[in-house]
């Protein structure tokens, strides 16, 4: 269920926007079955991450949802929209950043880019389980040969 949509208007004031978003649409949260939240975002919030990290676990315990990241365009864009931002971070750091939130949150990270896709929790879950097919069908296949050649 899709029910808002808040901009931060040219800041990355992430616990203002979570506060009002969690204020106006999950004071409701039983008449909804599961609730989520989306950050897409170009960088690091404007709050230390140990702060966001504090109040993100705090209110996605308390309305039992989760809270998924979707980091977009992380070759540094410091002044590409006419202005510092108000806390910088390099691409590495604000990744370990968000994914530290998005833990506490029990969410998923996402990271894309020009290039296609950087790092995803999605992505990864399905490579493993592929991986541990493949390992199956492997261990199989020896089984097989193995009762091949007894008999």
């Amino acid at each position: 269920r899709w029910v808002l949509s808040l901009q931060c208007k040219g800041s990355r004031n992430f616990m203002s926007a979570l506060r009002r978003a969690v204020e106006v649409d999950f004071k409701d949260r039983d008449k909804h079955k599961s609730q989520g939240l989306y950050l897409l975002t170009t960088g690091i919030p404007d709050q230390e991450t140990h702060a966001v990290r504090a109040y993100v676990a705090e209110v996605c315990r308390g309305f039992d949802l989760q809270l998924h990241v979707c980091l977009f365009s992380v070759a540094e864009d410091m002044g590409s929209h006419g202005g510092v931002p108000a806390r910088y971070a390099n691409p590495a750091e604000t990744a370990a950043a968000l994914k530290e939130i998005v833990r506490a949150a029990s969410g998923r990270f996402h990271c894309f880019g020009e290039a296609g896709i950087f790092e995803s929790d999605d992505i990864t879950v399905i490579v493993s389980e592929i991986e541990k097919a493949n390992n199956y069908s492997q261990k199989c296949a020896l089984l097989v040969e193995s009762l091949k050649q007894r008999s």
